[in-house]
């Protein structure tokens, strides 16, 4: 331990170790100094001591984050903010210090980025709300993460942390530049936090803990609300009361520096067979890649009737991304592959598409499958001439491999009859 005019850092090796396996464990590509973790392994030991003697003496200071533009769901670009390997491993030190920490006063109904919680809770949550609560205020927040106000933040910060040492390198990680990739360097403007750095998620939550979930329960105690970072969906009994919150959170957002995304914020109606029909409202929503609806459900009893239910499954965005995702890997116009190549370079994501979308209607995703199996057909008339682009034969071919190898792709073990 050093001391330092912040104070004691009491940051050890064995702090700085168990942060790289975290970061190695979550993996990432590299920062603006272009080192991947493969290559800061290289000289591993050497690496994590300058690290440590840097944080435990108050002389570490980040380097720029690299920009890098990812598409969303909507055809739009999402900012992230790459940390170098060495500061990512930085800022997990501090994460695993002040976690246990903030988690303790995190409200239940917070889920993202959190230990012991998952998107699957959170959904489960909303799919248990919306039996109960006819209104649901769907809530985006406008560019939250780049506009994290860097006062307030630092408000609630002083309200849990006394370290004067743990708020100066969280000063330094959100006043940290930003390198274009044309080489220009932008300067934070006491505002964001990027999404991409492993302490961001942490700050986000203890932020939004105060600028909504407390406020909430404290204001608003006979709504129900699921929170997964920034994404918000209130409950709410009557028409009235959604409205008259929509509009107190929109005044509570601005108190906050922060706004609602207006295109995206909506009021939709929970239609199932127990409530008055209305037209004037949209009946469904999005949430985490899944999208909730009016459904069709079995009763019970049998006898094969049915009654309107309201429940979710995999959203149709989300369904062109995974789409759009299979047709860049363009393995289908690669005859020089084999088929086990192929399954072995798609079995992992497939097995993570049908465990997270499978959750809940877990047949609703056949009809993805087979826009999948139409790609693999694809492959098998360009690699095999003999069929002489007979998809009817194609498809044969594949039914007949199948029954040998019914274990080659990991949906074939999933869905017999796709």
């Amino acid at each position: 331990m050093f001391e330092t005019r912040t104070g004691t850092v009491p940051i050890t090796k064995e702090m700085v170790k168990g942060a790289y396996r975290k970061v190695k464990a979550n993996h990432g590509s590299a920062g603006i100094d272009k080192e991947s973790l493969e290559m800061y392994e290289a000289d591993l030991l050497n690496n994590l001591y300058v690290l440590w003697n840097r944080l435990s003496s108050g002389s570490y200071f980040p380097q720029p984050l690299r920009s890098v533009s990812i598409p969303k769901s909507n055809g739009k670009q999402r900012t992230l903010g790459i940390p170098t390997v060495s500061d990512r491993i930085a800022q997990q030190v501090i994460k695993s210090y002040l976690e246990p920490r903030l988690e303790a006063q995190f409200h239940n109904n917070s889920y993202g980025y959190r230990p012991l919680k998952s998107a699957h809770q959170a959904l489960e949550a909303v799919q248990e709300n919306v039996r109960q609560y006819a209104w649901v205020l769907d809530m985006d927040i406008k560019s939250f993460f780049d506009e994290v106000n860097h006062e307030l933040l630092l408000k609630a910060l002083d309200r849990h942390v006394e370290e004067k040492w743990v708020k100066l390198y969280l000063l330094r990680w959100l006043e940290t530049s930003v390198s274009q990739a044309d080489g220009t360097v932008i300067q934070k403007q006491g505002k964001g936090t990027p999404q991409g750095g492993v302490i961001s998620p942490l700050l986000a939550n203890l932020f939004l803990h105060y600028v909504l979930d407390k406020w909430i329960e404290k204001h608003y105690p006979d709504v129900a609300f699921v929170r997964y970072a920034d994404d918000v969906i209130i409950h709410c009994h009557t028409e009235e009361e959604a409205k008259r919150l929509l509009m107190a959170i929109r005044e509570r957002l601005a108190e906050c520096k922060l706004s609602l995304n207006e295109e995206k914020t909506k009021l939709v109606y929970c239609q199932d067979y127990r409530r008055v029909k209305k037209k004037s409202f949209g009946k469904k929503f999005d949430f985490l890649g899944f999208t909730f609806k009016p459904v069709s459900v079995a009763s019970k009893r049998g006898g094969g009737s049915m009654f309107l239910g309201y429940g979710c499954a995999i959203s149709q965005s989300s369904q062109t991304r995974i789409i759009q995702g299979w047709a860049k890997l363009n393995w289908h116009r690669r005859s020089t592959l084999s088929l086990q190549e192929i399954a072995n370079q798609v079995n992992p994501q497939m097995r993570g598409i049908i465990r997270y979308y499978g959750k809940f209607k877990l047949w609703e995703l056949q009809r993805l499958m087979m826009r999948f199996e139409f790609r693999l057909v694809k492959w098998v008339l360009n690699k095999y001439k003999k069929f002489k682009n007979s998809y009817t034969k194609a498809y044969q071919w594949i039914k007949l491999l199948k029954q040998t190898y019914p274990t080659m792709f990991y949906y074939w073990t999933v869905f017999k009859h796709v």
